[in-house]
């Protein structure tokens, strides 16, 4: 009987080897098929913001720290709450909010905090995954609670009273799939084509407007 059951094991497990290979783990966030249009979008945006010009703040962590930027500050989630009242008394030409939104359990208070952070006229880089699996990190009391369509995504900051300046989402169904198990890192098999019915990553551009004035 133990034979049996070993044999009945060996087409799942030449299943999960040959998807290891397929898809092998991503050992950093820069490795990850998902962000390579993503990542492409925002490195071209804020080229022409130009960074040397901008005091800029980061929610996400520190991707973009080494940017030549003007000024940065790091804001990092979840020490710094995005969802409850500003404490911050700075403003900024650029704020970043990457993967964030996602895990947050109010994001209507973080959507308008992210246009308070801005001085006015200045800009939000937001992304959030859709077609991905749950991700927790309770050791950091961080949860998943959300899902944005692109539509949904625009929505979210327009009513926070930013101005929508391009939005964007990539994804494919074998970068679906790619996902399922693992953070799969980007192998020049992966295909980059889009597919727009099988969203992975979703992002917006968005700006304050330059006259500052509240959310009527």
């Amino acid at each position: 009987m133990r034979g049996a059951e070993q044999l009945r094991r060996l087409p799942r497990r030449a299943a999960a080897s040959a998807h290891r290979l397929a898809f092998p783990e991503a050992a950093s966030a820069a490795e990850h098929w998902q962000r390579v249009i993503l990542n492409r979008a925002v490195d071209e945006f804020i080229a022409w913001l130009d960074p040397r010009r901008c005091f800029a703040a980061e929610i996400s962590g520190g991707t973009h720290a080494g940017r030549p930027w003007r000024e940065y500050t790091g804001l990092i989630y979840p020490d710094f709450d995005i969802c409850a009242q500003l404490t911050e008394d700075r403003r900024f030409d650029v704020v970043i909010c990457e993967q964030v939104l996602e895990h947050v359990d109010n994001p209507c208070a973080a959507a308008s905090n992210l246009r308070e952070l801005c001085v006015p006229g200045g800009h939000v880089i937001v992304s959030t995954p859709f077609l991905i699996r749950i991700h927790e990190l309770p050791i950091f009391v961080m949860r998943d609670y959300w899902r944005f369509t692109p539509r949904g995504l625009q929505i979210l900051l327009e009513r926070a009273g930013l101005e929508i300046v391009a939005a964007g989402a990539w994804g494919n169904r074998e970068c679906v799939v790619g996902n399922f198990s693992r953070w799969s890192a980007y192998r020049r098999w992966h295909p980059l084509r889009n597919e727009p019915e099988y969203p992975v990553q979703v992002w917006a551009f968005a700006r304050r407007s330059a006259g500052g004035g509240d959310v009527e």
